[in-house]
């Protein structure tokens, strides 16, 4: 299966996600069972058989098989079962490769098997409960309930930077951060880890921030602000500079709910910065239809802030209150 131009358009709260199984055995290791994941099909470039694997030196993690050749690229291979801490059933169906690429990053996934592409709204995904969160070491960023069973979406990119820690969020400290004005961000991101050391590393970038888990929360959030602004006859950029938004979230998605703010009359002069894995050429213009105003790729918070305290700047909003 290749990528194909299934996306759907900007702005809709729409997504396609790629179903995917394990063949797992149960805590007593001989009950078999089916576990049921799923990832979006926009980090998916394409699914194969499993490929002859050249084993890796000094791998840190026994979930890393090695790595393969696919048309003169060298791709890392990670054994999902292995990484999520399950018992893979030896007599499962034959594994199938998924290939990936986020954050500018190919990394393929080895999993039992593939059963479909689903068009689901976000308003269908729900956030995982803390429990379910800490069984799974956060990898699980929302839940869907289909046909009878229970499909977990994965967070690839926590296991990618997981596996790699330079390829985590980070912030250039020589740059002197406090020399400027402070301003007030409100950030949207579904992952706890991400949303965590995101609302962290701005802080220390000198932003006030507030931080939310989904777009749905944002935009109540929005709507609050609003009434205050109205309520106390100020303009919004009093009280929020901007908003930066993860693409993939429950309930509500960065892309709707860039749209909703553009699409707003009093809302529409604040930034709107987008922060994803899935920030790629070929995606861009997704972002660019629903009215972004600025694009960046995970893991780059030194050139988030930059551009975050450009465009504030540019429409000369004080600093915060």
């Amino acid at each position: 299966m290749s990528q194909t131009n299934i996306l759907l358009d900007a702005g809709t709260n729409e997504r396609e996600i790629v179903e995917f199984y394990l063949d797992e055995l149960e805590g007593d290791g001989e009950t078999p069972y089916k576990g049921y994941y799923g990832v979006n099909v926009a980090k998916v470039l394409e699914i194969i058989r499993l490929p002859k694997v050249t084993e890796l030196p000094e791998v840190g993690d026994p979930s890393v098989l090695g790595a393969f050749n696919l048309r003169s690229h060298i791709i890392p291979l990670v054994d999902l079962s292995l990484w999520l801490g399950k018992r893979r059933n030896p007599e499962g169906s034959e594994a199938k490769v998924i290939v990936t690429e986020f954050n500018n990053v190919t990394t393929a996934f080895m999993v039992s098997g593939v059963n479909r592409i689903h068009r689901i709204s976000w308003e269908e995904v729900e956030p995982p409960n803390a429990y379910v969160s800490s069984l799974s070491s956060n990898t699980i960023t929302g839940v869907v309930k289909m046909e009878g069973r229970i499909i977990f979406l994965l967070d690839l990119e926590r296991i990618v930077s997981a596996l790699n820690p330079q390829l985590g969020l980070r912030l250039d400290e020589a740059i002197d951060w406090e020399a400027g004005a402070r301003y007030r961000a409100l950030v949207a991101d579904d992952s706890t880890v991400i949303r965590e050391m995101l609302k962290d590393l701005l802080q220390r970038a000198n932003f006030e921030v507030e931080a939310v888990t989904n777009g749905r929360e944002a935009w109540e959030r929005l709507e609050e602000v609003k009434k205050r602004a109205v309520a106390e006859d100020k303009p919004i950029e009093n009280y929020l500079q901007c908003i930066v938004s993860d693409i993939e979230m429950p309930q509500m998605d960065g892309h709707n709910l860039c749209k909703r703010i553009k699409e707003d009359d009093m809302l529409k002069k604040l930034p709107v910065l987008l922060f994803s894995s899935l920030i790629t050429d070929r995606l861009r213009h997704k972002g660019e239809t629903v009215g972004a105003d600025e694009q960046i790729s995970k893991p780059e918070v030194t050139q988030l802030a930059q551009k975050a305290l450009r465009l504030i700047e540019q429409r000369g909003f004080g600093a915060a209150g």
